[in-house]
């Protein structure tokens, strides 16, 4: 135990300057700055217990291969212990790419496969359902309510991009919002009328039941705090609850939505990747798998020879 503590102090502080670039240079958010923390620091605590190890300048590829194979004994997912390794061969990335090592021992390990599956949508005329079911919301938490998920719906936003929206932010002049995504990287999104109609009321009410208009965010709580994570979460639940059964009733289920719908409505995929924000078209072409998958099954369902 005492080792394991020791070895942990001396590759702290390669650690620390580790995440000091990914923060600085790599723009990188505080949640996935946690995650690396944890990632690398399971791999320290592994190999200073396996192999005695007290520096990473040292580390092998069995090593890592060891790492990953008891992470999968462990009965993580080939998912997860992927997303683990990735944040190990950036480390070992960075250490190289600053001369700390010559070689990089991750380089050659490969992760373990992960089933491909389908990111589950709400059905359109489902949403359709939703919006007409809260037309005429009464009470400012109702309200609040319809708008944050229509706003989900019609822009693809993030979660963390919903909430750290403020009113300036919002455009009424050109119908658009800037929200500010991973990396800390701007982009605009053009609003619907009806969004921008719903937001203005919405704005309108908020500093009528709260007497003020200098909010820390555009959305807020019933006690005109800035919104959190849990409460949107709860909320998307709720109104996915009223006209779907999928399984995934969070806020990253409406921005799978919005992009699935657009694609099928023949929105070109470069203009999704951008509405989303992402900084590889790969990361979009999943939609495109998405909608390939529904065709099979129309097919089936529909064609005489389809079963």
């Amino acid at each position: 135990m005492g080792f394991s503590f020791c070895v942990y102090s001396d590759m702290a502080e390669t650690l620390e300057q580790f995440l000091s670039y990914l923060k600085v240079e790599r723009r990188y958010s505080d949640h996935t700055l946690t995650s690396y923390r944890t990632d690398v620091s399971q791999f320290m605590e592994f190999i200073g217990e396996e192999y005695e190890v007290d520096e990473l300048m040292v580390v092998r590829t069995v090593m890592i291969r060891d790492w990953v194979m008891r992470l999968m004994e462990q009965g993580i997912s080939p998912r997860s212990v992927n997303r683990k390794l990735s944040s190990l061969k950036t480390l070992f990335k960075w250490l190289r790419k600053n001369g700390r090592i010559d070689s990089d021992p991750s380089a050659k390990i490969k992760g373990p496969k992960t089933p491909r599956h389908l990111h589950e949508t709400v059905q359109k005329d489902a949403l359709d359902q939703l919006f007409d079911l809260s037309d005429s919301p009464g009470t400012f938490s109702e309200l609040r309510d319809r708008t944050v998920v229509l706003f989900l719906y019609s822009t693809g936003v993030r979660l963390s991009e919903l909430i750290g929206l403020c009113d300036q932010d919002v455009d009424h002049a050109t119908t658009s919002v800037k929200v500010l995504g991973k990396r800390r990287k701007e982009r605009i999104i053009p609003l619907t009328s009806e969004i921008m109609g719903q937001m203005s009321i919405y704005m309108k009410l908020r500093n009528e039941t709260f007497s003020r208009s200098d909010f820390d965010s555009f959305f807020v709580t019933d006690k005109g705090n800035k919104c959190y994570s849990k409460l949107v979460y709860r909320i998307v639940n709720r109104y996915i609850s009223l006209v779907s059964s999928v399984q995934q009733k969070s806020p990253h289920v409406l921005r799978h939505s919005f992009a699935t719908h657009m694609l099928e409505a023949g929105a070109d995929l470069n203009a999704i990747k951008e509405l989303l924000g992402h900084a590889n078209l790969s990361a979009t072409q999943v939609y495109t798998h998405n909608s390939v998958e529904q065709l099979k099954q129309v097919y089936k369902q529909a064609h005489p020879r389809g079963q």
